[in-house]
């Protein structure tokens, strides 16, 4: 019983990680890149769509993307999404085309940019403490159950606490090599 917790411990803690590694990918670092527009919001064929589903997005050398809408009467829409997402970018259609020119990050923005990406880490490691909460109250509940002896609730507490640091680590590490990437001009 008490493995099947620790199972579903390991499963809320990827998605946790992937929540967090995905949040990092929003953090512009000044390079250009597609994913720091594949999910903004466009308005299309009367619904909202991902900027990724509608058209292709490369990024052809640092400070430059460049999307390429699958239908081209969507530019001026894809356009006004990007204008909408907050991206602090601007930008521009050209012929069949939009261009989105990515400005170099000054080194006060960098350092504003760092706080961001350390609060983002910190959210990540308040959501595996949560997790960790509930794991804890669920195995200390076994307790007293058939079957379930003390040194049994010791081994997965300890288990779970290892897994959990082994989170927070692991989210450490993706929170530094943002900041490296961010630093690095």
């Amino acid at each position: 019983m008490g493995d099947l917790i620790l199972e579903d411990l390991k499963k809320r803690l990827a998605t946790a990680f992937e929540s967090v590694k995905k949040d990092l990918v929003s953090v512009r670092t000044g390079r250009a890149k597609p994913s720091i527009v594949e999910e903004v919001k466009v308005e299309a064929y009367g619904s909202v769509m991902e900027l990724r589903e509608l058209a292709g997005i490369s990024a052809p050398d640092t400070t430059l993307i460049v999307i390429s809408p699958w239908d081209k009467s969507l530019i001026n829409a894809i356009a006004s999404g990007i204008r909408k997402a907050d991206l602090n970018v601007n930008p521009v259609v050209d012929g069949d085309l939009v261009k989105v020119p990515i400005p170099a990050l000054t080194q006060e923005r960098r350092e504003e940019l760092v706080k961001v990406v350390r609060e983002k880490i910190e959210g990540g490691k308040v959501m595996g403490r949560q997790i960790r909460t509930e794991i804890k109250e669920e195995i200390e509940a076994l307790e007293g159950g058939p079957q379930v002896s003390e040194d049994d609730i010791s081994r997965w507490l300890t288990t779970m606490q290892k897994t959990i640091d082994e989170f927070n680590s692991q989210v450490e590490e993706l929170g530094k090599d943002k900041e490296q990437e961010l630093m690095t001009i």
